[in-house]
């Protein structure tokens, strides 16, 4: 009987340890797993495996993206004679010629005036066309913070 006793006794601890065992491995440890370790797995009776998961929350600060954008871009040239001077006084001079060729006298004069005039305003503006002409294509790039 004593056999009997200590047989049931030892059964008894032995079935106490392993509920002991399994609810530790369900319930929330307060002494977490190290980070490298991310399944433990324990074996309480032959018939039931338990297995827990462990997941860390991330609290990590997620630093703003940047990126560089970069684009063509069409830049006008800066002229060299930007007020056309050049371009007014080939007019007015090829103007004033074919003025003096029309007509005599003050006719003559006045044709002179009137083709360097004209000659002059058609220099500045034929200019300013091929001032506006001369570009050039510039590669620009910037930070972009998303």
């Amino acid at each position: 009987m004593k056999l009997q006793t200590a047989l049931a006794a030892g059964l008894s601890l032995l079935l106490l340890a392993s509920s002991d065992l399994y609810a530790q491995t369900t319930a929330p440890s307060s002494n977490p797993a190290p980070a490298t370790s991310s399944t433990t797995a324990h074996h309480a009776t032959p018939q039931h495996k338990t297995t827990k998961h462990k997941t860390t929350k991330s609290t990590a600060v997620t630093q703003p993206r940047t990126r560089t954008v970069c684009e063509d871009v069409t830049v006008q040239d800066t002229p060299k004679d930007s007020n056309q001077i050049a371009g007014m006084a080939i007019g007015g001079v090829a103007g004033g010629l074919l003025g003096n060729q029309i007509g005599s006298g003050k006719g003559r004069t006045l044709a002179t005036v009137a083709g360097a005039v004209g000659g002059g305003y058609a220099g500045k503006k034929i200019e300013e066309h091929q001032q506006a002409k001369n570009t050039h294509v510039e590669h620009r790039c910037h930070e972009v913070t998303e």
